[in-house]
């Protein structure tokens, strides 16, 4: 006979148990591959002897692949840093200001969100075509009569990881903007109607009362934007040649260990230690930083 009890765990265990195979099989079992990996030296695809510790050594000391790597983390933090400050901070306004029931708000929500349904290939081939010498956007600043600007976006140094990081953020910032109309539309209007007695200001309303009780949808989209900005690997793959040109000034970690796992910087031929090495610190890295973006998150509202 089955209690109440076993069965309220045989339901709990009949619906987790697809989401923990599928945490499995995806997350857990790449990741311990991706560790008993880095502990060996590798003949291309064929596993040779232990290392132990050596690949993250070579990685962090032995040239070139200390120099490709903290150049590529350089590109990371440089990706955070315009996401967090550019991209959120439009999708924090863009979701005040449509809270503020502006004139046409309904079509300015679905004219933000349309880019983010579309294909992050299509993006980068889109966006590749129109930053060309010959591109859309040369041919606007020539338009504007602003023909000393134009320039190889791509093709330049100085400019192809802003220009990517800028195409990333023209589809991604309704994302943002809808999660935090969500939060603001969600707060109690009777707190923004008593502000508003007391003659607080817009600026006001949003710093002293808004801000603070949308800090958990800020919480959220912080830790997305670390897990974005440590992955990002398919639009520069799309938009430079072979990712992370030219010359390594748009590569990032997940281009660096594309190119190390499966053609190495040194000899052309893959590298799976070194490739499993940068997985594992990716994993590490994410994980960390999306623990102390929760724990602020947390501190800051148990402040609230």
């Amino acid at each position: 006979m089955i209690t109440s009890k076993t069965s309220k765990f045989l339901w709990i265990a009949f619906f987790i148990t697809p989401a923990l195979l599928i945490v499995s099989v995806f997350i857990l079992l790449p990741l311990f591959m991706s560790l008993f990996n880095s502990f060996f030296n590798w003949n291309q695809l064929l596993r040779g002897t232990f290392t132990g510790l050596g690949n993250f050594k070579k990685l962090f000391f032995t040239f070139p692949y200390n120099e490709r790597f903290f150049n590529a983390l350089k590109h990371n933090g440089i990706w955070f840093c315009c996401t967090m400050l550019i991209q959120n901070s439009l999708g924090l306004l863009f979701g005040y200001a449509l809270s503020r029931k502006i004139a046409g708000h309904g079509i300015f929500k679905r004219v933000f969100f349309i880019p983010v349904l579309f294909s992050i290939v299509a993006v980068g081939f889109l966006w590749g075509m129109y930053l060309k010498s010959d591109g859309l956007v040369n041919s606007f600043l020539n338009l504007l009569d602003l023909s000393s600007l134009r320039r190889a976006w791509l093709g330049d140094e100085s400019t192809a990881t802003f220009a990517i990081i800028a195409t990333n953020i023209w589809r991604w910032v309704g994302f943002p903007s809808l999660v935090f109309l969500a939060a603001i539309d969600s707060i109690d209007q009777s707190c923004i109607e008593a502000a508003y007695i007391d003659g607080v200001s817009e600026i006001g309303l949003f710093w002293k009362i808004i801000f603070p009780l949308i800090i958990p949808s800020i919480t959220v989209i912080t830790v997305l934007t670390v897990i974005g900005s440590l992955n990002v690997f398919e639009q520069i793959y799309t938009m430079t040649d072979l990712g992370g040109g030219p010359n390594y000034s748009t590569d990032t970690i997940g281009t660096l260990f594309y190119r190390t796992a499966f053609g190495s910087v040194d000899t052309g031929n893959p590298e799976i230690g070194i490739g499993s090495t940068i997985a594992v610190i990716i994993y590490i890295m994410t994980f960390c930083i999306s623990l102390v973006s929760v724990a602020i998150g947390k501190t800051k509202e148990t402040q609230v």
